[in-house]
């Protein structure tokens, strides 16, 4: 479409000044000849374009020319008010700025497509986060942000999951990532990449050092190997369970992320069959939050789990495994 190719071209040497008549090309999709062609165009519409030719040429606007035309179609207006989660815009700082750039973007659209953008901006909400993700916690994406946009190394103390302990890491960050309402510095590590939550980031420094990313890969090239890496990784252990009618529901709402089929509820019966995954196996310990209203069938190393976890509980109330004994302290006492 000729018409939106023109506009683009516009839109890009208003933005960028000077552009490489083969860059356009590219980024268009199109032969250096049509951006030629397109460029004669322009200039036969009454736009001052000029292109200069060699190794430092490129087609440039007039100095000083500008133009109020958005170019927006009523799709694309649309499109624009249909926005990720606020918390992603609150977590770095940027609700306020959000607020005024949409309306500025509001005033600048084309008269006809404004009621329609701020129809869809009333009536879509797009919201990232989980259902039952449990409390979020603080994230501080400052010194994060400061050593994404200045290019700067980053000393990190940071805690993996399952361990106590913070561990000492120099990274080379390329960006940011929010997944699922949940944060991500997506960095370097001795030339490797890799991924780390920003919650579990316990603190964050700057160093003098600037940043060494390997020559030719972003921030969308790096995500896309550990999103894969995360994505491959075994498909963990799938658990049959039987579940107390009487707690089903509430079964499925806690449960969800990790149902593997939802239970096969006919109406019969007081217990219902349902599967579940887990990444690995002491995992399935999360089922005890029901007690005695679900019960592990399959696989055997998964009731196991559950058994020592109940004598661990057992052990630390100071109780028989018959349910009898005394507490090995009582409230009120010295032990």
């Amino acid at each position: 479409m000729k018409s939106d190719r023109l506009l683009s071209i516009l839109l890009l040497l208003q933005t960028r000044g000077r552009v490489p008549a083969r860059e356009l090309a590219d980024r268009l999709e199109v032969s250096v000849r049509t951006i030629y062609r397109d460029v004669e165009a322009l200039s036969a519409s009454g736009v001052p374009v000029y292109a200069e030719r060699g190794r430092h040429g490129g087609i440039e606007l007039l100095a000083g020319f500008r133009t109020d035309v958005t170019g927006l179609t009523a799709d694309e207006s649309r499109a624009l008010f249909i926005l990720a989660a606020q918390g992603a815009h609150a977590a770095l700082g940027l609700d306020a700025a959000l607020g005024s750039a949409l309306r500025k973007v509001m005033a600048a659209l084309p008269a006809p497509h404004r009621p329609a953008a701020e129809v869809t901006s009333r009536r879509i909400l797009v919201d990232a986060t989980r259902w039952k993700s449990g409390p979020q916690q603080a994230v501080d994406l400052e010194a994060l942000q400061d050593a994404v946009f200045s290019d700067r190394r980053l000393r990190l103390r940071y805690r993996h999951g399952g361990e106590r302990e913070p561990r000492t890491y120099t990274v080379d960050p390329y960006g940011l990532v929010a997944k699922a309402g949940v944060w991500y510095l997506v960095a370097d590590r001795r030339a490797a990449p890799q991924l780390f939550r920003a919650d579990r980031v316990h603190s964050a420094r700057l160093l003098d050092d600037p940043v060494r990313r390997r020559p030719g890969v972003e921030l969308a090239d790096v995500w896309e190997v550990l999103r894969r890496q995360v994505e491959e990784r075994g498909e963990g252990i799938e658990v049959t369970v039987r579940v107390g009618r009487d707690r089903l529901d509430m079964f499925r709402r806690m449960f969800a992320p990790q149902l593997a089929a939802l239970p096969d509820d006919d109406g019969e019966g007081d217990w219902v069959t349902a599967r579940l995954t887990y990444p690995a196996l002491p995992a399935v310990r999360q089922l005890l939050a029901l007690s005695d209203r679900v019960e592990v069938l399959d696989p055997p190393q998964a009731r196991a789990e559950l058994l020592a976890a109940a004598r661990s509980v057992v052990t630390l109330y100071g109780l028989t495994a018959h349910g009898q004994g005394e507490p090995k302290h009582s409230p009120g006492t010295v032990g």
